[in-house]
């Protein structure tokens, strides 16, 4: 008796329909009586294991092995082989497919878990009339999003795996490139070669160094300048505090691509403004190489990010300003405090409060900032100990002069994890810092 109650339990009717459905999809329908449901669920995965096997299977051949056969030419015949690269992104295709279909294959499981259970309990199960009307009424919120994550899973979801993929293969000129030639996987070869091969972390260990000065002082530098500049138009005293703000955020207002143009000119060692008006005034005697030189090209681009990115700041902050209440700087001035206290100990606090999490999103912005490095420099002045990059070269157009104009895809494909990685722990790290998430976090 005993153990004939034991496999009752664990037999159940809710019990059984999930099993049926995990051996073939449809037939816990089938078994809760929802015929119309289990017949669409079993031509499904007929039809998926008529049709797609085949290639799912080649699919996941092409994704593990890359090809074997290279392209051949004989006289003036080609024989195309495998494509590496064309092999791997059908690969990924598939395996997304796939991972879809493992939730929708999920949903059809728990779909006949659930209506096991209401059956159980007397509740009988839709029909199909019943059901169509159901997935109208509750199920179109999913109808709506359904597009959304099809759309995100092979627009995003796609490039992402294939990006991360690349960094474990050799995929690279001159010697592994499709169709030509094919492409290995490497495993963690490329980013040992990264880190410890000289050619490449010279390379590597300088741009990263530079990268993350110059993401610290475009950040700073203009964070502190927009800060002065809205203080100073914060004073009652000054009139025409309009007017200035119109001014001052004209740099902001300008499209940067144009802007940027304009100072790689003004700043021109050869025929420049700056230094022609410095020669005439007789300030200098000889042009000052501003992009020609590492120290001065990088000094420069400090400059020009300030006179861009300042302005945000400003009004920013004089918007924070502005929301501050006046009744705190009263109350501080009965308490004896001069201006450079209440600043201290009132502005500044306030502005940090509102404005850290953006500080932070602006340095994951200089981290990645490639218009102004590129536009303004090109990445140069030349530098003979690197590979593929020039002075003021951050990772990002580093990747760019990898991929575009090298073909060294696999070492660019690691960069790119890497500077993910930096700027997701940075961000992480510090946004968990913030006065703003540790109130936030509290309220919830």
């Amino acid at each position: 008796m005993g153990n004939k109650s034991s496999s009752n339990k664990i037999f159940t009717r809710p019990r059984i329909a999930a099993i049926l459905s995990l051996i073939f999809m449809g037939v816990g329908q089938l078994y809760n009586r929802q015929i119309f449901k289990g017949i669409c669920f079993i031509i499904l995965e007929v039809y998926l294991l008529i049709f797609w096997t085949v290639p799912f299977q080649w699919a996941m051949w092409g994704l593990t092995t890359l090809g074997e056969t290279p392209q051949q030419r004989t006289g003036f015949d080609i024989s195309q082989g495998d494509h590496s690269i064309f092999l791997m992104i059908e690969g990924i295709i598939f395996l997304i497919c796939f991972l879809l279909l493992l939730w929708f294959y999920y949903l059809n499981i728990r779909d006949a878990y659930k209506v096991a259970k209401k059956v159980e309990k007397g509740i009988q199960p839709n029909s199909a009339k019943k059901m169509f009307k159901n997935i109208w009424e509750n199920g179109f919120p999913y109808l709506l999003i359904t597009p959304s994550v099809l759309f995100t899973s092979f627009l995003t979801v796609l490039p992402l795996i294939f990006g991360i993929l690349i960094a474990f293969t050799n995929y690279s000129a001159p010697n592994h490139i499709p169709p030509r030639h094919l492409v290995d996987w490497v495993g963690f070869d490329t980013f040992i070669a990264l880190f410890q091969m000289k050619s490449w972390s010279t390379t590597f260990y300088g741009v990263f160094s530079w990268t993350i000065i110059w993401a610290i002082l475009a950040t700073i530098t203009t964070f502190f300048l927009g800060l002065i500049y809205a203080v100073l138009l914060n004073q009652t005293k000054i009139r025409f505090r309009n007017f200035w703000r119109g001014i001052f955020i004209l740099p902001w207002a300008i499209p940067q691509f144009v802007s940027i143009l304009i100072m790689r000119n003004i700043f021109n060692g050869q025929f420049g403004p700056i230094n022609k008006y410095l020669m005439d005034i007789g300030i200098i005697d000889q042009a000052i190489p501003w992009l020609s030189d590492p120290i001065l090209a990088k000094l420069t681009l400090v400059l020009v990010n300030m006179w861009f990115g300042f302005p945000f700041w400003m009004v920013l902050m004089s918007g924070v300003m502005t929301g501050i209440d006046k009744e705190l700087y009263e109350a501080a001035e009965v308490d004896g405090a001069t201006k450079f206290q209440q600043f201290k100990k009132i502005t500044i606090p306030l502005i940090m409060f509102s404005t850290a999490p953006l500080a932070i999103m602006q340095f994951a912005g200089n981290f990645n900032n490639f218009n102004l490095i590129y536009l303004m420099t090109e990445g140069g002045p030349v530098n003979s100990s690197y590979n593929y990059a020039g002075s003021t070269d951050i990772l990002i157009s580093w990747i760019y002069k990898l991929t575009l104009d090298n073909s060294q895809f696999a070492v660019a494909s690691v960069v790119s994890i890497l500077i993910f990685i930096v700027i997701a722990i940075f961000s992480i790290w510090n946004f968990r810092r913030t006065r703003a998430f540790k109130e936030e976090d509290m309220m919830s």
